[in-house]
């Protein structure tokens, strides 16, 4: 009987693990390569990017709005006769967001909607609108973020030369607050820098990441923006490949954003991320299965993407099978938590990391305690009725 238990046991804990193992190894592989030389893009159709709209969903973001527009002021021009309009909406706002990026030099949108909220609302609502102006391509920067100067030259070459979409690195800006933003800057380093560019080394779509994307108003057309979960980047994303629509990745351009650096907003933001994306797996893995089956081989890789568990539970489920006395199942496990060490160190290496990030490592058994208290959280965050809550900085 014990037998039985502990057999069932690693059978239930390897394939909880492998996908993320079998998604690992590839991105982390050609992650660190050398990138390609631009490949040809798809035969249809692109018209010239003559507007670009620069689209900053705010919900009283008044702290930081300013400091965000004038970012994106400052940005080069594209030097293909490219006009940009930064288009602040202010969602549902109790404070002076909507005052502030008007007087920093944003349109500004005031949106009123008690039952709608959520930053996949606010998009779905602000491309219908500025398709109906005829903008072509569509910017996204979250309201906490500053970008790099060359952000519209970057993004604007590639819509221009017939990219479905685009996104660019995204990292924490606040990473030297304290020991938790730098582990995730880490973190991200790896999930936002270095598995979008082994994704583009292999010509796959690198992935939408809910900042610092684009889309050419080709592909909004094709495909509406009608995410509403609290994930609406990954849903989004979903629907796009299952569409055929390919994201490049501006792996020469960075947004970075502020982290909560402890407390409320730290567990709210957390939860909302990983709560999320069990909630994806539990809406899509079927789809995306059936239609893998039917021939669509390029799901393979968002359907592993998906299944990928969030590294620190990818981390303890390893070291629980090491634990169980079977010489295949702990033979596998310390490959797989080889393959999660060399992925991080190689995050951070592409990454444009330093050695006190690898330092900074050896603090990562109080983050994984941490996420671990978090379960709950994250569970209540999976229910398909999880409401929207703002991350309190």
């Amino acid at each position: 009987m014990i037998h039985s238990v502990a057999v069932l046991t690693v059978l239930v804990l390897v394939l909880a693990t492998l996908p993320g193992t079998c998604e690992l190894v590839p991105l982390t592989v050609s992650g660190i390569l050398r990138p390609r030389h631009p490949l040809p893009r798809t035969a249809r159709p692109h018209p010239a990017i003559a507007r670009v709209a620069i689209v900053i969903p705010a919900h009283d973001e008044a702290g930081m709005i300013a400091r965000c527009v004038q970012s994106l002021s400052r940005c080069h021009l594209a030097r293909c006769g490219t006009a940009t309009t930064i288009i602040v909406v202010a969602d549902n706002c109790t404070d002076s967001t909507a005052a502030l990026a008007e007087s920093a030099g944003a349109r500004v949108v005031v949106r009123i909607d008690a039952l709608r909220r959520g930053k996949g609302y606010v998009l779905e609502d602000a491309f219908a609108m500025l398709l109906a102006e005829g903008f072509d391509a569509f910017i996204v920067i979250d309201a906490d973020t500053v970008v790099e100067p060359n952000l519209l030259v970057e993004i604007v070459g590639l819509l221009a030369s017939g990219a479905d979409g685009v996104q660019t690195r995204y990292g924490v800006l606040n990473y030297n607050v304290s020991m938790r933003t730098r582990l995730m800057n880490i973190g991200l380093m790896a999930f936002n820098v270095l598995r979008p560019r082994g994704r583009e080394r292999l010509d796959l779509s690198s992935g939408l990441l809910g900042n610092g994307f684009a889309l050419s108003r080709a592909t909004l057309l094709a495909v509406p923006y009608a995410a509403h979960s609290i994930v609406e980047d990954l849903e989004y994303h979903l629907r796009l490949v299952r569409g055929g629509r390919r994201i490049e990745f501006a792996d020469r351009t960075t947004v970075r954003a502020d982290m909560p650096v402890g407390g409320s907003g730290a567990v709210t933001q957390r939860a909302r991320w990983e709560g999320g994306r069990i909630r994806m797996i539990a809406d899509h893995s079927a789809t995306l299965i059936a239609a893998i089956f039917h021939g669509n081989i390029k799901l393979v890789e968002p359907l592993l993407e998906l299944l990928l568990l969030p590294l620190t539970f990818q981390v303890v489920l390893l070291l629980t099978t090491v634990i169980i006395p079977f010489r295949a199942s702990r033979i596998y496990a310390l490959g797989g938590l080889a393959v999660v060490g060399a992925h991080v160190v190689a995050g951070i290496r592409v990454g444009g990391g330093d050695l006190k990030d690898l330092t900074s490592l050896f603090a990562a058994p109080v983050f994984v305690a941490w996420k671990l208290m978090m379960a709950p959280s994250i569970v209540k965050m999976a229910r398909n009725d999880s409401p929207w809550v703002r991350t309190e900085r």
